[in-house]
């Protein structure tokens, strides 16, 4: 008998492919959003469970799991949506997939940090709604990037990965972290021992940071006041570690020129003023997104479970 595993999203075909010839899987047959009850219910004789982001993974969650559920593996890195306090009173391992969707999601940061400075949605929209009269000299004029400084906030792998693409931009890098890296891991950058001295030499600010207690809601007002005048904002870590509205006033004053947004508190219910913006670049949280990436992240999930149904160390257990 191969064991149960309880999937609560469609996976890459690779990856389903090689979870159904190890286990006897339970899935939807759609690719909704399902409710707490609805994983519950898929988990009911399972021995693991495979869970994505925004699965409502939470204390009652746990109450209800059937104690035969050992594993609890999620495809992301990340693992907000996941009571871990109760997973760990429950005795349930959970387990992630980190260290493969680094250079995607560096790439999307790079697409929004270049989509943002140079006004790309607004010039796609001309070309698409055929309202783009002709070439003009002050036509849709952006922000060089070229030259530039950059600050990044969270210097981990993906942080690391945009600061080697910003070589080949000759930009100045200026990173924050929780402690400095060794030489050969800043790419050149200039280490700053807190955010306050970092925002003022960020003419472009890529978040890379964790969602916590403390980086919750960090970019506000007095966070974004901090910055050049003019500055550029883009986000591909957390949805949660941006105020909403704070940001939204301030490229409405022009004290932002533009913001870049992958991911978003609430996603996919997002602060509506966004789409009302022309100068905010906006992606459907596309970070991990490539083919390889997706297959990477899923193959990882499997290794984890593999692992634990095998009686095996886990290898990547958060």
């Amino acid at each position: 008998m191969k064991p149960v595993l309880a999937i609560t999203r469609r996976l890459p075909d690779a990856v389903e492919k090689r979870a159904r010839e190890s286990y006897d899987l339970r899935m939807q047959d759609g690719d909704e959003p399902l409710s707490r009850d609805q994983i519950l219910d898929l988990c009911k004789d399972a021995d693991a469970a495979l869970v994505s982001v925004g699965d409502p993974i939470d204390a009652a969650f746990f109450d209800a799991l059937p104690k035969k559920v050992g594993i609890v593996a999620t495809f992301s890195v990340g693992t907000d949506h996941i009571d871990l306090g109760a997973a760990k009173a429950k005795g349930v391992i959970i387990g992630n997939t980190p260290g493969v969707l680094t250079d995607a999601t560096a790439d999307i940061a790079w697409l929004l940090i270049l989509g943002a400075a140079r006004r790309a949605s607004e010039g796609e929209a001309e070309v698409r709604n055929a309202t783009w009269s002709s070439w003009r000299p002050t036509h849709l004029m952006g922000t060089q990037v070229t030259g530039k400084k950059l600050g990044i906030i969270g210097m981990g792998r993906i942080g690391q990965a945009v600061a080697k693409r910003a070589r080949g931009f000759d930009m100045d890098v200026h990173y924050f972290n929780r402690r400095q890296l060794p030489k050969d891991q800043e790419f050149g950058a200039t280490y700053h021992s807190s955010i306050d001295e970092l925002l003022p030499h960020c003419q472009f600010l890529s978040l890379h940071c964790p969602s916590t207690p403390e980086t919750r809601g960090m970019v506000n007002t007095d966070f974004i006041a901090k910055l050049p005048n003019g500055a550029i904002i883009v986000n591909t870590a957390r949805g949660d570690v941006v105020n909403d509205g704070d940001l939204i006033a301030a490229l409405k004053s022009g004290k932002l020129t533009a913001a870049g947004l992958d991911v978003f508190a609430g996603e996919p219910n997002i602060e509506p003023a966004y789409r009302d913006l022309p100068n905010t670049f906006l992606l459907p949280h596309l970070g991990s997104a490539t083919v390889e990436t997706r297959n990477a992240m899923g193959f990882r999930a499997l290794d984890n479970i593999d692992a634990f149904t095998q009686g095996k160390d886990v290898p990547f257990c958060v």
